[in-house]
């Protein structure tokens, strides 16, 4: 049998690569030779990937709360994937960093734009029953959004708003010192005594020391101290910008108003509202005009800031039924 150029070409390109590694060319081939064919459901662990909903009651409507919240974290986890890849670029140049944005605000408009199947595709009688069961579990312990929020900004921009200025004009760099004043703790009250959720608690015990190792290993390789390493003519680019600041309304403003959309659909009952799950302040901590987290502000304008949460949000409008 003639062995075609082009195979006799890559057949070269394999004994080299092979050989460099001390390697038999001859024992893999075999190996592919005896491989069966790779099939679609075995590739992405199709079995494995649909056995994982395991719902805590009998309620039909519980397994869409599952998988839509696992849906979220796989998107989580591609965003991560972004901004890691961001944060080793080195050097980083403004072509690689403005697609890699693109990017995560792709998935995160995804998310956004896919929320309604929260809003109105669970049957809010049944939602009210079994959500009993998932005390105090909550979409707040979420560890994968926490780190997007570390790989995304300085992490003085995390501090409560309330500590934030001082933290800036100090010029104060521990990380736990921040920690011990980030933002969502202050939404992981309980509502009657102002005391530290079991949330809380249960997720600073897992997650705490990894999210404080993280922002340490990333300190000066942050995205925005990577945008900050861009020429000034770089940084100047609309396009840029544009793409940060809309990382920001997809991250700070629009994320949190679809939960609060869907928090006020199935928790606020007049004259009293519904405790979250994880018996967190939802009221307060959920609207972005209250928290004010912002990751870029020297990117927008005095009235923009005033604004940041509420006519904001017309910059990216939502299509929600």
């Amino acid at each position: 049998m003639e062995i075609k150029p082009e195979i006799a070409a890559r057949i070269k390109l394999l004994e080299e690569k092979y050989a460099a590694m001390g390697q038999d060319l001859a024992s893999y081939l075999d190996g592919l030779l005896y491989a069966d064919y790779l099939t679609y459901w075995d590739y992405i662990h199709l079995d494995t990937l649909l056995s994982l909903q395991n719902p805590k009651t009998n309620f039909p409507d519980e397994e869409i709360f599952i998988m839509y919240h696992q849906i979220t974290e796989l998107y989580f986890k591609l965003c991560l994937h972004e901004l890691k890849q961001i944060s080793n670029a080195a050097p980083i140049t403004k072509s690689f960093l403005k697609e890699r944005v693109a990017r995560i605000n792709r998935y995160f408009e995804a998310l956004t734009r896919s929320f309604a199947i929260m809003i109105n595709g669970m049957d809010p009688a049944q939602f009210l029953k079994f959500r009993m069961s998932l005390l105090p579990a909550s979409g707040f312990q979420s560890a994968q959004y926490r780190l997007i929020e570390v790989y995304a900004t300085d992490f003085k921009e995390l501090v409560d708003k309330e500590h934030r200025d001082a933290f800036k004009s100090s010029g104060e760099t521990s990380i736990e010192k921040m920690f011990e004043h980030i933002y969502w703790k202050q939404g992981a009250t309980e509502l009657s005594s102002g005391k530290k959720t079991l949330t809380l608690r249960q997720f600073e015990t897992k997650y705490a020391q990894t999210i404080i190792d993280t922002a340490k290993k990333v300190q000066g390789k942050t995205l925005w101290d990577q945008y900050n390493r861009l020429s000034d003519e770089e940084k100047n680019d609309t396009e840029v910008i544009n793409q940060l600041k809309q990382l920001d309304l997809n991250v700070n403003v629009n994320w949190p108003l679809v939960h609060y959309k869907s928090a006020v659909r199935y928790l606020q009952k007049n004259p009293e509202d519904i405790k979250a799950t994880g018996g967190t302040n939802w009221q307060k901590y959920l609207p972005p005009r209250f928290q004010r987290r912002i990751f870029y502000p020297a990117l927008w304008t005095n009235e923009e800031l005033e604004d940041w949460g509420t006519g904001m949000k017309r910059i990216f409008e939502m299509e929600l039924p």
